[in-house]
């Protein structure tokens, strides 16, 4: 790894992780789609799953009194049953399907009717989001706006949704890591990162968390969803748009 590139995913981890820290979602994506252009998908997965598990789980620290933890109790059963899954017929995305399903997503989750009734307050819908929400994890990497269906269509609060959204992704992120790293590592080539490379990041993860906790508490919860919206579905079309043409190139 030459210095400018360690440099730039510097700079690009710090800049996600304030996005995450103010809406929970899209600086993941941003990461991600980065981390895939520069890196293996392998290396990729790996890198953003430290570096967002760090983020989330910092912020999940600094917004600790707002944590709802029967929820995120529930959320880990659906997981669980995602890993195993993953972990039977040993799935492994390109670079390509990376793109085009984390692109998808946005559009996926705005599109969920209300009716739908994903609410992660109601009996058993905690369950389902943890399983639909780590099988996108273990394939596009991210799946923030996917559970954000969820928490938003919720009567929580926004320092409620933040908070415990940050221990069910954190967990998705370990879970992340546990596969590509461990159970699906002989699917894939070595991440072949340098260990300082996962060391750099750890710190910017936390400060972009501290930074993003800052403008999150001095925005309303109308400015929080409404921006939350429109910043994802331009990330899902830029995305889409990438891996359309790595299938078509």
């Amino acid at each position: 790894m030459t210095p400018a590139l360690a440099a730039i995913t510097a700079i690009v981890v710090l800049v996600t992780a304030t996005l995450s820290g103010i809406f929970g979602m899209a600086g993941g994506m941003i990461l991600m789609a980065f981390l895939t252009f520069t890196y293996s998908v392998g290396a990729a997965m790996m890198l953003h799953g430290v570096t967002q598990a760090v983020s989330n789980g910092y912020r999940a620290v600094i917004n600790r009194s707002d944590i709802v933890w029967p929820l995120v109790a529930t959320n880990m059963a659906g997981s669980l049953a995602a890993l195993a899954l993953f972990m039977l017929v040993s799935f492994v995305p390109d670079k390509a399907t990376v793109y085009l399903v984390l692109g998808a997503i946005p559009f996926v989750a705005f599109s969920i009717p209300k009716s739908w009734g994903l609410d992660i307050t109601k009996p058993f819908v905690a369950p389902v989001c943890g399983f639909v929400v780590t099988a996108l994890t273990l394939t596009a990497g991210v799946a923030g706006p996917i559970l954000d269906v969820f928490f938003v269509r919720s009567p929580l609060t926004r320092h409620q949704i933040v908070a415990t959204k940050a221990v069910t992704q954190t967990l998705q992120h370990l879970t992340k890591l546990l596969y590509f790293g461990v159970l699906a590592a002989h699917l894939l080539p070595a991440a072949d990162l340098p260990w300082w490379i996962y060391a750099m990041v750890a710190p910017l993860a936390m400060l972009g968390t501290t930074l993003g906790k800052m403008a999150l508490d001095r925005m309303n919860d109308g400015q929080f969803k409404s921006w939350s919206r429109y910043i994802l579905f331009v990330l899902g079309a830029l995305l889409i748009w990438r891996g359309l043409s790595l299938l078509l190139g």
